[in-house]
């Protein structure tokens, strides 16, 4: 099926070049599900198939290939490191308890080596992704972990709270009582670890997310909070021009076969004014350089602009957020609650 899924893919490059209109592309990213698998000459099929029908800008920034820790052998990374220019590791975790809870392939010892063989090799623009709020993570582990990354000389990283999705084998375990369930006030407590302890490693969170060493943001993440259209390609991947937002159909063999009959393989939403003023609102929230009022203004309407600003006092007399040159701003007390804010702001 990996032919087939490749060969899909590379039509779909072909038939959607009109949904950005004559945009540029300034990034690229391979992510969702294992993109570590394809090959380097598989890679450079898709990237061929990319500059042969898209507008690349001369000014073009950032390619991102996501990869497990257990396929980053010294030889792929070898095979890759002239086509990859920043790589992000699925960590997860340091621990071989953590990672044993989440069901990774990999453990602990990979998870280092990877690291360190992607460095080896030449791939020095790197990020990982760090879980926390794992039963059994204390906060002295949690602390443990933060400090691998600083010693790792690792310069931007994610993390997330765990999260159990339905249908996984590790919510059908804590259904059944066979594992521990995850605790709210855990997950709080270590994000607020988090918060405190990034600035003291050198690191700016510049997305609740999100933590890099200055000048080493995330170009390709930082374009989509900031509202800057994008297409994505292949099962499940989404996309958005501004106007319309597209999700591909999940399935593989149902997104072959619709690609094979030439059916349409998305569901489209075309948004509202009001919906794109809400995306806005609650995307630019999560960033360090918040919302931007006079962009409000200029694009919706001062209305708008007035009727946020108001509906934003309380959290400012709460301390949940700031308003600093005509920006909305989360405090890190108000990053607790980002998402209940921006629910306050919707219109």
């Amino acid at each position: 099926m990996k032919d087939e899924l490749l060969d899909a893919i590379l039509y779909e490059i072909a038939s959607q070049k009109g949904y950005l209109g004559n945009a540029s592309i300034e990034t690229i990213y391979f992510g969702g599900g294992t993109p570590s698998l394809l090959s380097a000459d598989e890679i450079s099929r898709v990237l061929e198939s990319v500059h042969k029908h898209y507008n690349i800008s001369p000014d073009f920034k950032e390619l991102t290939l996501e990869a497990n820790p257990d396929d980053l052998t010294k030889t792929y990374l070898n095979s890759i490191k002239n086509l990859v220019g920043r790589l992000s590791i699925g960590i997860q975790s340091f621990r071989d308890e953590d990672l044993k809870y989440m069901n990774r392939a990999h453990n602990a010892q990979q998870a280092d080596a990877a690291v360190k063989a992607a460095q080896d090799a030449g791939i020095t623009n790197l990020t990982i992704d760090l879980i926390y709020g794992t039963p059994g993570l204390s906060d002295k582990d949690w602390l443990h972990n933060l400090s691998i990354v600083k010693q790792l000389q690792v310069p931007h990283f994610s993390s997330y709270a765990l999260t159990v999705e339905e249908g996984t084998a590790l919510h059908h375990n804590i259904a059944k009582k066979k594992t521990t369930p995850v605790d709210a006030e855990q997950s709080a407590a270590q994000f607020e670890i988090l918060m405190e302890q990034a600035p003291t490693m050198g690191f700016e969170q510049y997305e609740i997310s999100n933590f890099a060493l200055p000048g080493k943001y995330a170009v390709h993440n930082t374009n989509y909070w900031k509202g800057i259209p994008y297409l994505g390609i292949g099962p499940s991947a989404h996309s958005f021009n501004g106007t319309s937002r597209r999700w591909n159909m999940a399935n593989n063999a149902l997104y072959i076969k619709g690609i094979t009959d030439n059916q349409i393989i998305y569901e489209e939403e075309v948004l509202t004014p009001t919906q794109q003023l809400n995306e806005y609102i609650m995307t630019s929230l999560r960033t360090m350089w918040g919302m931007d009022l006079q962009n409000i203004a200029a694009k919706w309407g001062i209305d708008y602009k007035d009727a946020i600003l108001n509906n934003a006092q309380q959290h400012i007399a709460m301390g949940n957020m700031v308003e600093k040159e005509h920006h909305l701003i989360l405090t890190n007390k108000g990053k607790l609650l980002a998402d209940g804010i921006a629910a306050d702001l919707f219109f």
